[in-house]
């Protein structure tokens, strides 16, 4: 007999076996990026939930995997998956299009794979950017990890990243978020503080880690 933890693990190894954080494969399948999140696990009460039939359809045939094949993965021993590896882009290519949804989620195939001591992902749209040049220093230097979550919710004082719209990546530090303007404090005293119009942002996550 399964339980709802065996079917959301075996989710888990399938989408790290072929490549892609669980979210990547969501969309690769044609869904919601968030849908096997950790949020989606567990009903509002509390309760826990089933994946539907449709779902696991979906990501079997983009994959190539028949159901006899998806079943071994809730019987592979937890100590072969490397559960704390998560996605990994240069902070460069990250201004690039074509590897983050609308909501900044992470996507496409062109991620690598970093594993991280000491720290284990909140769910499975967190993941790394690798600092490259000297534009955030002295706080980040070229060839740290800065790991990020797009569904963090972000306060006053939180270390961010922000992509715009016309492709910059870059790390902030929050000084204020209205409905009319974002203020953000740069992290480099040779580079100033800047504003912008919520409009010229792609997406903006928080910062929860660096590997330094």
């Amino acid at each position: 007999m399964f339980t709802h933890d065996d079917i959301w693990v075996a989710i888990d190894r399938l989408a790290k076996s072929t490549g892609y954080s669980t979210s990547g494969l969501a969309k690769k399948a044609g869904l919601d990026a968030t849908a096997f999140n950790r949020s989606k696990r567990m009903s509002p009460e509390g309760k826990p939930r089933w994946p539907s039939t449709e779902s696991l359809a979906k990501i079997l045939a983009v994959t190539n995997v028949t159901m006899n094949e998806f079943i071994t993965y809730i019987h592979v021993e937890t100590t072969t998956i490397l559960t704390k590896s998560i996605p990994v882009i240069g902070c460069a290519q990250a201004g690039e299009s074509g590897f983050f949804t609308d909501a900044g989620y992470p996507q496409g195939e062109g991620w690598d794979y970093v594993d991280l001591p000491g720290f284990a992902p909140k769910d499975d749209t967190t993941y790394a950017l690798e600092v490259s040049g000297d534009s955030m220093l002295p706080l980040y230097r070229n060839g740290d990890i800065i790991v990020v979550s797009p569904e963090e919710q972000i306060r006053k004082g939180d270390r961010v990243v922000v992509k715009t719209m016309d492709g910059q990546v870059m790390a902030k530090e929050l000084i204020k978020q209205t409905n009319q303007k974002i203020a953000l404090k740069s992290l480099n005293i040779d580079h100033g503080d800047i504003t912008l119009d919520p409009t010229e942002i792609d997406w903006i996550a928080r910062v929860l880690w660096v590997s330094q």
